[in-house]
């Protein structure tokens, strides 16, 4: 028998009790513990909590991509990923890519002019380190189907790897050609 729930108020929702759990998770290469509300987002954790702030809260909404992590090498929005998922987890996010020197897709980026704000480079590059790693596993797209066996990046490729994350600026011809640049 299913019974029916009544919503709460967003009111009724902060005279909740918040329940708090302890983590362990790998951010770009630090262990760290830490006791989070299982409400949290992983976005909010990282921006409020670590101080990374690279990734962008855009929309909150998974529908823009500015908040795009890796979590275990694979893409992730961090506004829809709860951080007690990532319990144990590996997180990269776009600051482990700086150093001394540049990411060749940071390169990339610079040399193609492949952002004009800004906003959403930090979840550009880190969805393409992403993209690259599934083309380099073999993962097929919408584009390339079941076949060949190691998908070719060409142009329609790479939109289509990418159409998760929208640049508000348009500067998509130059993201595209400064993948490319680095695609194996």
């Amino acid at each position: 028998m299913v019974r029916a729930v009544r919503a709460q108020s967003p009111e009724a929702d902060e005279a909740l009790p918040a329940v708090h759990v302890d983590i362990a998770l790998n951010v770009n290469g630090e262990d760290r513990c830490l006791t989070v509300d299982t409400r949290l987002s992983l976005l909010d954790l990282l921006r409020d909590h670590l101080g990374l702030t690279g990734a962008k809260a855009g929309c909150e909404r998974g529908h823009c991509g500015c908040c795009t992590v890796l979590v275990d090498g694979r893409r992730v929005y961090g506004c829809l990923t709860l951080a007690v998922a990532c319990d144990n987890a590996r997180v990269m996010t776009v600051e482990a890519l700086g150093g001394a020197d540049l990411h060749p897709l940071q390169e990339a980026f610079v040399a193609r002019d492949a952002f004009q704000c800004g906003f959403c480079t930090a979840g550009q590059l880190c969805s393409a380190i992403g993209m690259l790693d599934e083309v380099a596993r073999g993962w097929p797209s919408s584009v390339t189907g079941r076949t060949p066996p190691v998908p070719v990046l060409t142009g329609p490729e790479i939109r289509e790897r990418m159409s998760g994350n929208l640049c508000r600026c348009g500067a998509y011809q130059n993201i595209v050609a400064a993948i490319t640049d680095v695609a194996p």
